[in-house]
């Protein structure tokens, strides 16, 4: 038995800010995003939040699948930006859909976390502890931007994508996954620091602080190693898979693995144009574009990346 997604649902704030928008905020040119990146515009929360985009993605997952809220044993949500310390966005999710049934729970593998999130849900369904899931990324990484370094505000967008997923004869293939702690700084955002009657630091709040080139150069080596793994651990060859969907971080790290796996670049399909890199929503948004275009067929073979933050990284190879 394994997890098999039934259902997809995403959201985007209705706020677009283009390059072009940008360029007279910032010391940048819509010519230098778009050379470097590939992003032209991205989503940018302006009464949207973390929670309303995870509920409203989830409610048109649940719709594509058929399914009640009160059928759901299990509700993850992978996310780096929730609106409250405590209670968990899972559980604001599963407050708004009536999801009485549900054991709910955030985790925190940043860009990854969406492939985390599958491979929780994938364990459960095997050990026999959740007949059906919901499992989704969102993220308003806005807030956590500094809006006067162009090196990093222009890369992110807001938003959020869903999956519902159900036990199944088939489904989830294969699943790869790791962690690289000790390169972790390459991409750091620090969270409030001890302040109590003992201790007052005075800090000012932090923004999102990345290194680039660091993050390019894990990306390259490491995501074409993992689905190489996950594809064998799944008796799957790269041929066979119908499209591979990747963390919309950049375009030149997608390029990149296509040519490291030797595959045509028509089959990464994207997204990061229009709505930049979205952290742990990126991949089940893009999974969500493309279902609802019309593009996959029960039975395609489909590979799912994510990478960033922590550094962290996942693959999964499954059966649509």
């Amino acid at each position: 038995m394994a997890a098999r997604i039934i259902g997809t649902g995403s959201a985007l704030p209705e706020r677009i800010v283009t390059n072009l928008e940008l360029e007279a905020k910032l010391d940048t040119t819509d010519e230098w995003i778009r050379s470097r990146t590939g992003i032209e515009k991205r989503h940018i929360a302006v009464t949207e939040t973390t929670t309303s985009m995870a509920v409203e993605a989830a409610e048109k997952a649940l719709e594509n699948a058929g399914m009640k809220g009160e059928a759901l044993d299990l509700i993850i949500v992978g996310t780096i930006s929730g609106d409250l310390c405590f209670p968990s966005t899972a559980c604001q999710v599963q407050s708004a859909l009536s999801a009485a049934n549900a054991v709910a729970f955030d985790l925190n593998a940043a860009c990854a976390g969406f492939l985390f999130g599958l491979a929780i849900a994938d364990a459960y369904m095997k050990s026999g502890m959740a007949e059906n899931a919901l499992v989704i990324g969102a993220e308003t990484l806005s807030k956590m931007m500094d809006w006067n370094d162009r090196s990093t505000c222009v890369l992110f967008g807001d938003g959020a994508g869903a999956t519902v997923l159900k036990k199944d004869t088939a489904g989830m293939m294969s699943m790869v996954q790791g962690s690289d702690g000790q390169r972790g700084d390459a991409l750091v955002c620090r969270n409030r620091e001890v302040n109590n009657p003992f201790v007052q630091n005075g800090r000012e709040i932090d923004y999102t602080k990345m290194d680039g080139q660091a993050v390019y150069r894990f990306a390259v080596r490491t995501v074409p190693r993992a689905i190489t793994e996950a594809l064998q651990k799944a008796e799957t060859e790269a041929d066979q898979v119908k499209y591979f969907l990747l963390h919309q971080a950049n375009i030149r790290i997608i390029e990149a693995v296509a040519k490291k796996m030797n595959q045509p670049v028509e089959k990464f399909p994207t997204n990061l144009q229009e709505c930049g890199n979205i952290s742990a929503g990126s991949v089940p948004l893009l999974l969500d574009f493309i279902n609802r275009q019309g593009k996959l067929t029960r039975g395609d073979k489909i590979v799912l990346a994510g990478f960033g933050g922590g550094l962290t990284w996942g693959a999964a190879v499954l059966t649509w």
